[in-house]
């Protein structure tokens, strides 16, 4: 039943805060600067739902390029969930979205739910947490991304995402409290990662590489500058074997996991390159 008091518009920037709260409410550890970034990517694509002027509900619905979205942050605060709210928001994402293939990471337990709606599992994504420190790797050359040109590390990122994104790489690199690091191969730009600060400890995304030679490298490099005993946290594709072995050979726990699903297809990427996803919020 819908009821006339309740509203759905486009964020401001301001009221994205309020989603990033509400997602580390559920535990899901947004990074400290995340906000910035994610509203750049899409600036119409946070919607939030209002009872009078109260937010009830969130979404992010962001379009990339012409023919692709992700969906995100689809919270409905605990006290008005099974009324609805919840189902008006989501419709109003997808309706934002229409016509694109749609990408979301969704909790298992509504894994059946966003079947209802056109979604398919594509694979499950895996999060896992370790500490920091350890040393750094020999005879890598890494390099910091901010001593490379962004073409290069844009032209990169475009292999592993099914749209441009560069204004959100472009943010995301260079936020603060963060480190953003490239690895060269024989002079050619082979792979890169970020590793920034979260509510709890440091997430490691995206992290991508031509081998897992290169991304274990990566790995070190990043989580090097983590003091010891840190937590830090890496989400990876369970269908690369790789990034699943190199998160067990570093005892790191598996703490939560989501479903990736998409409504039209799912895109042809190289997952066996991909070895920490960048958000499970916007892709």
């Amino acid at each position: 039943m819908k009821d006339k008091n309740y509203t759905i518009r486009i964020m401001t920037r301001k009221e994205v805060d309020i989603a990033i709260e509400w997602a580390a409410q559920e535990g899901w550890n947004p990074g400290l600067h995340d906000a910035d970034c994610y509203y750049s990517s899409d600036p119409n694509g946070f919607l939030i739902g209002l009872l009078g002027n109260e937010p009830i509900a969130t979404i992010s619905a962001i379009r990339y390029g012409g023919t692709f979205g992700f969906l995100g942050f689809y919270i409905v605060k605990p006290a008005y969930r099974g009324k609805g709210y919840g189902m008006q928001i989501w419709n109003a994402g997808l309706k934002y979205l229409e016509g694109r293939n749609i990408g979301l990471d969704g909790v298992i337990a509504q894994q059946q739910n966003y079947k209802k709606t056109g979604f398919t599992l594509a694979y499950r994504n895996i999060r896992y947490v370790g500490i920091g420190g350890d040393q750094i790797p020999a005879n890598a050359e890494i390099a910091k991304l901010s001593n490379l040109s962004f073409e290069t590390i844009d032209s990169y990122d475009r292999l592993f995402f099914p749209a441009n994104r560069s204004q959100f790489i472009k943010c995301w690199i260079s936020q603060p409290d963060c480190t953003a690091l490239g690895i060269m191969q024989e002079g050619k730009f082979a792979g890169y990662g970020v590793i920034r600060t979260c509510r709890s400890g440091h997430k490691i995304g995206p992290l991508y590489s031509d081998s897992p030679e290169l991304a274990e490298s990566l790995f070190l490099a990043l989580k090097f500058g983590v003091k010891p005993h840190a937590s830090i946290y890496l989400d990876v594709p369970e269908v690369n074997h790789s990034a699943v072995s190199l998160a067990d050979r570093y005892n790191m726990k598996v703490v939560f996991e989501t479903a990736r699903m998409y409504m039209i297809k799912k895109p042809d990427l190289p997952l066996d390159r991909i070895f920490g996803v960048t958000s499970f919020e916007i892709g």
